[in-house]
C-alpha cells in the first residue's frame, strides 16, 4: 500500500492511497488538485473515504463522482453529498481494486459522527488525532473526544497516523508548554523543523511517538495533569478531567 499526500488548501491533506493504477481518496475537500495529481500520476480513483462533514473534506466530492463513478464511504448520521455506503463504526470496507480492507472506527467528538478508517498498519483519523494535538469540540464532548482518543490508543504502536491537517508545528507550541522537560517532544520538535524546512509533511507520524509526545493521548500521566491543575489553577483529576482542561486551555491558544 502507497500513500501519497496531495496538498489542498492553506493546510490540508487529502491522502491518495493507491497502487500504479488505481487510488483511494480520503476525504476529498477540494478537486481541483485531486484531478491534477490523477492525471500527472495516471491513476484511476476507486473510492472515497470520508471521515465527516465540514465542507474542507467533502467539497471535491461532486466534481469528482461526476467525472468518475465511485462508490463514496461517509457517515451515515451526517449531511454528506454523494454518500453511496453509510457507516456508522464497527463495518470493514473492502476496496477490491487495491486488495485493502479497512475497519471503520466511530471517533465523535470533532463532530457527532466521525470516523476513522484503519488497516495494513494506517489510520485515516481525519481530525480527531493530530500530531501533538487533536480536533476541537464542535459537536461533541470532552468525554466522547477522550473516548475517541482512547480507542486510538489502544491500536498497535506502529500504527502510521495520517490526519489531515499540517497542525504540527503548532500544536508543539502547545505541547511544549504543557511539558517543557518531556524529551520526546524535544525530539519531535527537531523532526519537524527539518522536515518543514524542507517542504515537506509532518505526516505520518507514528502513534509509539504520539504517545510520547502528545499531551492529549497523555492525560493520565502526572505531569500533564499537574500541568491541566497549574493552568486552571485547582486540582485536576488525571484523564477525563484533565483532557478536557486541556482542551479548553488549547482552545484559547
Amino acid at each position: 500500500m502507497k500513500v501519497t499526500a496531495i496538498s489542498a488548501f492553506r493546510d490540508n491533506y487529502v491522502w491518495a492511497i493507491h497502487d500504479d493504477r488505481s487510488a483511494i481518496l480520503v476525504d476529498p475537500g477540494e478537486a481541483a488538485p485531486i484531478l491534477a495529481w490523477l492525471e500527472t500520476q495516471q491513476r484511476h480513483p476507486v473510492a472515497i473515504l470520508v471521515t465527516h462533514h465540514h465542507a474542507d473534506h467533502v467539497g471535491g466530492i461532486r466534481e469528482l463522482t461526476a467525472r468518475h463513478t465511485l462508490p463514496v464511504y461517509a457517515p451515515g448520521n451526517e449531511a454528506i453529498f454523494g454518500r453511496t455506503h453509510p457507516l456508522l463504526g464497527g463495518e470493514t470496507v473492502v476496496i477490491a481494486e487495491l486488495g485493502l480492507a479497512f475497519q471503520v472506527l466511530a471517533t465523535p467528538g470533532h463532530t457527532l459522527g466521525h470516523l476513522g478508517y484503519f488497516g495494513h498498519g494506517a489510520l485515516f483519523c481525519g481530525d480527531t488525532l493530530f500530531s501533538c494535538g487533536c480536533g476541537r469540540l464542535f459537536e461533541g464532548t470532552p468525554a466522547q473526544m477522550h473516548a475517541s482518543l482512547s480507542r486510538i490508543k489502544a491500536l498497535p504502536v506502529d500504527t502510521l497516523i495520517y490526519c489531515a491537517h499540517e497542525y504540527t508545528c503548532a500544536n508543539l507550541d502547545f505541547a511544549l508548554a504543557v511539558e517543557p522537560d518531556n524529551p520526546a517532544l524535544r525530539k519531535r520538535l527537531e523532526e519537524v523543523r527539518e522536515l518543514r524546512g524542507q517542504g515537506k509533511p509532518t505526516l505520518p507520524v507514528s502513534l509509539s511517538t504520539e504517545l510520547a509526545c502528545n499531551p492529549f493521548l497523555r492525560c493520565d500521566e502526572p505531569s500533564v495533569a499537574a500541568a491541566a491543575a497549574r493552568h486552571a489553577d485547582h486540582p485536576i483529576q488525571p484523564g477525563l478531567a484533565t483532557f478536557a482542561t486541556l482542551r479548553a486551555w488549547k482552545d484559547e491558544c
